[in-house]
């Protein structure tokens, strides 16, 4: 967990930090069959990086982060099939705002309340949201989704390839401008504060800290940031369906955060990577049974790194140093 007073000390970019990148960029010449894959583990490590920010370093609980996804893939699929507009960056900015301003709107409601109230509250959003795509059949296709998203090439030349070279490289390029964005806010005064937050918020109320506004901003931003993860979802797949607003895939990103470790930034990179690999590897070698596999994951960490993996690798980290 980051601690208030630490945003100084961690301003600066270590060398553990590069390894991430590094990682990513061999896998592009190292693993082309695996590509798509690949994006799609990029695109879910910004999602669950946007959950992080207000669920690890804020304390806002919720259940319909989904909601910010849906909303940025259906602004690219419906500028795409019903407007006519293909610019990805376009696409980009207006699924950014689209799920900032919702995020605006529905948390100015969200952050009046508490524990499970506000759990309640966001799954509710999430499941009128599910519905209200499902009934606008006129313009999010319903139950059949937008199929034929036509995305332009980006900056004219590079064309959006069934192997997804471009979309690799573009996802990976656009979820390093976030993460940068996204560090550097943590690791300043006013991430302090969000951690000031979640700790105690009576004290943040007694020293007269704006925490409601604060708040507020926070989920905002992770708004915007999931409607971008949202974006990139629809222009790599070329389509979006109803179930980018599923509660499903509102639980699937809080396991992978779980999984990584909340609260750490580099949780939202290991565990998309690990769940999305292990789900592709479980439904290959078994197709009716994957789910259990990645329960039982789940469960060992639970049980054993309530840290999540990262935090696993930091006790046995420190055995050795003691040793």
């Amino acid at each position: 967990m980051m601690h208030s007073g630490g945003y100084a000390r961690g301003s600066r970019i270590g060398v553990l930090e590069i390894l991430p990148w590094l990682v990513a960029i061999a896998a592009f010449f190292l693993l082309p069959e695996y590509l798509s894959l690949g994006a799609r583990i990029l695109i879910f490590i910004l999602f669950t990086l946007s959950l992080d920010l207000i669920l690890g370093y804020a304390g806002i609980i919720t259940l319909g982060h989904s909601v910010f996804l849906g909303l940025g893939a259906y602004t690219a699929g419906i500028l795409s099939v019903k407007a006519g507009i293909h610019d990805p960056f376009l696409q980009l900015i207006a699924g950014a705002a689209i799920g900032a301003g919702f995020g605006a709107i529905t948390g100015a409601v969200v952050l009046r309340t508490k524990d499970l109230t506000q759990l309640m509250l966001t799954l509710a959003i999430a499941a009128i949201m599910m519905e209200v795509g499902n009934k606008a059949n006129w313009l999010t296709g319903g139950a059949d989704g937008l199929p034929g998203v036509q995305v332009n090439p980006l900056f004219g030349v590079f064309e959006f390839d069934f192997i997804g070279k471009t979309g690799y490289v573009y996802c990976l390029v656009v979820l390093f401008i976030v993460w940068f964005f996204v560090r550097r806010m943590v690791y300043s005064p006013f991430g302090a504060m969000l951690t000031g937050i979640r700790e105690n918020t009576a004290r943040m109320h007694a020293l007269g800290a704006p925490v409601y506004k604060r708040l507020l901003v926070v989920y905002t931003i992770s708004a915007g940031i999931a409607g971008i993860a949202g974006v990139l979802l629809t222009q790599t797949t070329q389509s979006v369906g109803l179930n980018v607003l599923s509660f499903e895939i509102a639980g699937d990103v809080l396991v992978m955060l779980i999984l990584g470790g909340v609260g750490r930034i580099y949780g939202a990179f290991v565990g998309p990577t690990v769940y999305l690999i292990a789900h592709d590897e479980l439904a290959k070698q078994f197709p009716e049974y994957w789910s259990f596999g990645v329960g039982f994951l789940l469960l060992i960490v639970v049980f054993f790194a309530r840290g999540g993996i990262l935090g696993l690798i930091d006790k046995i980290s420190a055995r050795v140093r003691k040793s």
